[in-house]
């Protein structure tokens, strides 16, 4: 059983799932963040390998990527630094990145690396569905990744069905078509995450896109199995003194009851 299947058969509510950009804040805190997080109560971390154009950024997250693309992060980089994660860091770990790097790297040797250092899935936002039944979904399954689609408000429900039946690990319920880090109405999110929780689908799903306290976490629980909180951590991590604390002090906010 993957790692990400065993968390959602033990806890199917209130997981939380966080973002944080490879390289950020400096070169080699990578490790030193995943650990935080995994310390203080995240369930998921979600590691975006920076890219210079992230369609789905913004702005907080973007400018992250900018500065770790200067410490001099690559996939190459990332992958030494992964190396040794799973001495430390037991809790699922989902790489989260585009297409253009990637194909670079070579797809097929980019997902057995993956593999290799104990990744157990991945998030390509701009790896169309075509594309993905056609050459690469094969691949990403011979190297046991799981693969998540996001799904929006705007997804109509025999696709929205589909992209559940080929994801496999969880569903990214994106809460509207805007970029990352945007704030939200939930009272409007409310009746498109009660149609999700409806429609009985065969992953769990966990919500992103302007969660980014207790109050927003609270909020999406009521219909998702958990949330992704990444621009208002990242925003912490800007602005701490240091990883350690500054992620205690973040999540006890978020996880409070």
């Amino acid at each position: 059983m993957s790692r990400l299947s065993a968390l959602f058969k033990q806890k199917n509510e209130r997981v939380l799932n966080v973002y944080c950009t490879a390289g950020y804040p400096h070169l080699n805190s990578t490790l030193e963040v995943m650990a935080s997080l995994q310390k203080y109560g995240a369930n998921i971390i979600e590691l975006g390998m920076p890219y210079s154009d992230p369609l789905a950024d913004g702005e907080v997250i973007q400018t992250s990527s900018l500065v770790a693309l200067d410490n001099g992060m690559t996939i190459d980089t990332l992958f030494d630094q992964l190396s040794t994660m799973r001495q430390t860091i037991h809790i699922p770990v989902v790489l989260m990145g585009y297409m253009n790097p990637i194909l670079q790297y070579g797809f097929e040797a980019f997902c057995k690396k993956a593999k290799s250092v104990g990744v157990d899935g991945l998030i390509l936002p701009d790896l169309p569905l075509y594309e993905f039944e056609q050459d690469y979904g094969t691949i990403i399954q011979a190297n046991e990744l799981d693969f998540i689609f996001l799904v929006t408000p705007e997804t109509p429900e025999a696709r929205l069905r589909k992209l559940d039946q080929l994801s496999s690990g969880f569903l990214y319920a994106v809460s509207s078509s805007a970029t990352t880090g945007t704030d939200k109405d939930f009272s409007k999110v409310a009746l498109y995450l009660e149609r999700l929780k409806s429609m009985e689908l065969k992953n769990p799903f966990l919500v992103g896109f302007g969660i980014k306290d207790k109050a927003s976490f609270d909020a999406v629980n009521v219909y998702a199995n958990g949330a992704i909180i990444g621009s208002a951590y990242i925003q912490a991590l800007s602005k701490g003194k240091d990883v350690a604390s500054t992620t205690a002090t973040f999540l006890e906010a978020v996880l409070s009851h």
